[in-house]
């Protein structure tokens, strides 16, 4: 089947109903290709892909809470929770409650977790080579995509 072109300004409304002139169906496919992309990168390392991500977290400041984790990678903790007690199963992570207020729970690399971050180095630069783009241009490219998820955050309606 030939592919579409987007349309012009000038094309039609239905041309827009195109699969490819869809931004949704654009950012979907392409996040389930980065992700397989980062699986075979991650097994080495024991970690899947959302593993991956709590650890960057992690790695960027030791000692959150878990509610400030899922705030930054806006993940409630009904989906946290595994994520961590896998993490902390492989001894990477550590669960503490917070002696100041109980019902906090705080998240401390352990050694492991601290040493996997040396060996985790290789995986920007992997993905640099599988994308073709140098890590200037990824860079570039992540901060045009959060400035759109932030617009796209800012115009949604609120819950009341």
């Amino acid at each position: 089947m030939a592919r579409r072109h987007p349309p012009t300004e000038h094309g039609s409304t239905a041309d827009w109903l195109a699969l490819d002139s869809q931004l949704c169906f654009a950012l979907y496919s392409a996040s389930l290709a980065m992700t397989k992309a980062y699986k075979p990168l991650l097994e080495p390392l024991g970690l899947t892909y959302p593993q991956y991500l709590v650890m960057l977290v992690l790695w960027e400041g030791d000692g959150l809470t878990v509610s400030q984790l899922g705030d930054r990678l806006t993940l409630d903790s009904g989906t946290l929770t595994p994520l961590l007690k896998r993490l902390e199963a492989l001894g990477f992570v550590q669960r503490l409650r917070d002696s100041a207020d109980e019902r906090r729970v705080l998240l401390q690399l352990t050694a492991g977790g601290r040493k996997l971050k040396t060996r985790a180095l290789a995986v920007p630069q992997a993905i640099a080579c599988a994308t073709a783009c140098d890590l200037g241009q990824i860079s570039d490219l992540a901060q045009r995509v959060r400035t759109l998820r932030d617009q796209l955050t800012a115009s949604s309606p609120r819950a009341a």
